[in-house]
Formats: structure tokens, sequence, C-alpha cells
């Protein structure tokens, strides 16, 4: 069996150990690298073996049982590109969304929904306690709102085995163990078609290692992409995803993937020397990584097509083969000559 075709099994860890962050740093682990594993940033091939170990005892389970060996995990094509190269949702998982206030992730909860419950999706979202009309957007587009695990529960059951739900929930409810109760009693019943999508609307995961436990992917937003209104404002270098494990992804979106990781990264640390003192300042070897990390950063923006009354802009889809043809075109430089301005809020080239 080859090592790279190896996964945490990620719904068992977090039944099992719904505190990992205190639980892992108690045995002596990382909270970065337990989240790094569970979201294949780190491959368990790579990891160390006193690491497995450490949370096979954690969740009173063997290494078979933690580890899962050669099971495809399934994307969740959204057509935002930005999401589908850097962070791909798992199909079934749980995506945990990292923000502080006006960053732009309930635009992109609603986003998500909409765009779902075209593919047939139903969506349902439970409703936090107290009263939050920051959530009237996202309300527009869910089919079923719950006030409690059990009515969550009954409600989705009813629907029956083979219905594609996508739900949602605050982050008060993984604090008080309510969503792992859930996900554990769906598994019980062989639902396995429920994609969970975690919020936190006080906006104090960002401050934390772990916010929302073991995750499948997890969505960063980046408070520099919000202030410059590079919207979806999800950080493409610190945002990962199972799916991006060696064994799960196309070569092709890897190796894309990686290089414009690599691109954007260099870029990132360019701005601060022109923010400084303007591109004359930038060493003439860095210019045209600077000119093509900005036309890449660009073309990630996307309307949306919830927004498309306070834009004035018709919402875009792109399919994932159409980003990596793309993007692979701006890595290139291809594009090194065109107005950043006309990349941006763009569907495809």
């Amino acid at each position: 069996m080859e090592r790279d075709n190896l996964r945490l099994n990620v719904s068992l860890l977090r039944r099992r150990v719904p505190n990992l962050t205190s639980a892992a740093k108690a045995v002596g682990l990382r909270p970065a690298t337990v989240s790094n594993l569970c979201t294949g940033k780190i491959s368990v091939g790579k990891s160390e073996v006193r690491t497995l170990v450490a949370l096979a005892d954690l969740a009173e389970c063997s290494l078979d049982e933690l580890i899962i060996r050669g099971e495809k995990i399934e994307m969740i094509e959204t057509k935002i590109k930005t999401l589908d190269l850097f962070a791909p949702l798992a199909k079934g998982g749980t995506v945990g969304l990292v923000a502080r206030k006006q960053m732009g992730q309930l635009v992109v909860m609603s986003e998500l929904f909409y765009r779902l419950k075209q593919e047939g999706y139903t969506t349902f979202l439970l409703m936090p306690e107290g009263n939050h009309p920051e959530l009237a957007d996202v309300l527009e587009n869910v089919d079923v709102t719950t006030k409690t695990i059990d009515e969550t529960y009954e409600k989705m059951a009813a629907l029956g085995l083979e219905k594609d739900i996508a739900f949602a929930a605050d982050k008060s409810h993984v604090v008080a163990g309510g969503i792992y109760e859930l996900q554990e009693r769906l598994q019980q019943i062989g639902m396995d078609s429920v994609t969970t999508f975690l919020l936190d609307l006080t906006g104090e995961a960002v401050d934390e290692e772990l916010p929302y436990g073991p995750l499948e992917t997890l969505w960063q937003f980046d408070a520099d992409l919000s202030a410059r209104h590079r919207y979806p404002a999800v950080n493409p270098i610190a945002s990962t995803s199972s799916v991006l494990e060696g064994s799960h992804m196309d070569q092709n979106h890897f190796f894309i993937q990686q290089r414009a990781q690599k691109l954007l990264r260099r870029y990132r640390e360019l701005r601060s020397l022109v923010t400084v003192g303007g591109e004359e300042k930038l060493p003439p070897s860095e210019a045209q990584t600077y000119k093509r990390g900005e036309r890449l950063e660009a073309y990630l923006t996307q309307p949306f097509y919830v927004a498309e009354e306070y834009t004035g802009q018709q919402g875009q889809s792109v399919g994932l083969q159409d980003t990596l043809k793309d993007v692979q075109t701006i890595l290139d430089g291809s594009f090194d000559s065109q107005d950043v301005g006309s990349l941006s809020y763009i569907g495809k080239l």
C-alpha cells in the first residue's frame, strides 16, 4: 500500500475527540500539526509515527481505524475559482470558515447555498441563539431552518439517505458538542451525504489554533484581501483541503495549484516593497514575478450571483478545468502586459 494513498479518518477523530486542541496539547502535539494532518496539508505518509499513535490513543482506536487507505475524496465543484483551485470542498466533509467580521464570510456562505441549491442540494441552517440580523442574506437561500440538534437530525433523516444536504451552523454549536453528536447520529443511520459548514459569527476563531476541531477543508479569510476589496477574500496560501492530498487529486490540478501558491507567496512579499517605495524599487529580476502575481490575484476575484443587486455585476461561474487553463496562461506570462483592471471581477479569460 502506497504511503501517499493514506488519510486520517477525520470524522472518527471529530466524534471521539471533540476538544482536540486541548487534548492534543496535553499529549505534546502541536494543534497546527494536527490541523494540517486533518486537511491534508501534511500527508499521513510523511507524518511522524508517534504523532499518529498519540492521535489513535486520544480517539481510543487502532491505527487501522484512524488511517483510511485508498478512499478517494469527492470534490464538490463550486465554480468559484479561488475555492476550487486552492481549497476544494470535500463532499460529505466539514469545512470551517475562519474570518473576522466584515471579511465577507456570510456572502461566501450565501453564495455557496445559492449555487448548491441549483445542483439539487437541500440547504439547512441551524440557527444560533439570539438575534442575528447579519444572517438575513444567508437565510434567503436556506430551505430548512432549525433551532435544535434534535430537530436538525429529524428533518435530515426524513429526507432519506440519497439526498445531498448542505448544512451550516455557528461555532457556538461546536463548542457545546452538538455538531459532533449530530454527525455521529447521522453516521449511525448511514447518512454520509451531509456537507457541513461551520461559521463563527463572533470573529474570534481567527485567534484560535484549531477553532472547530478536525476539518476536511479550511477556508481562512484574509484581512489584506478584504481591505483591498479583493473578494472572495479567501487566503489562497493559508486555506487548504484534504482533497489536495496527492492520491485524491488530478496531478495537473496539483501542479498548477502549487505553482500558483508559490507565485502568490512571493508576490505578497514583494507587495510590501512596492507599498513603501513603488514598483521602481523592485529588483529587475522580481518585476515579472510581481506583475504576474498582481494579475493572478485580480483574476481570482469573482462576481457573485447573490451580490448582483449591490455590485451591478452579473454573477459568474467558472468550471475547474477553465480555471486551471486560465491560471496556467497567467503563470506562463501571456497576460503580463494586460491591464490589471481588465482581469478583476470577471469569469473565465
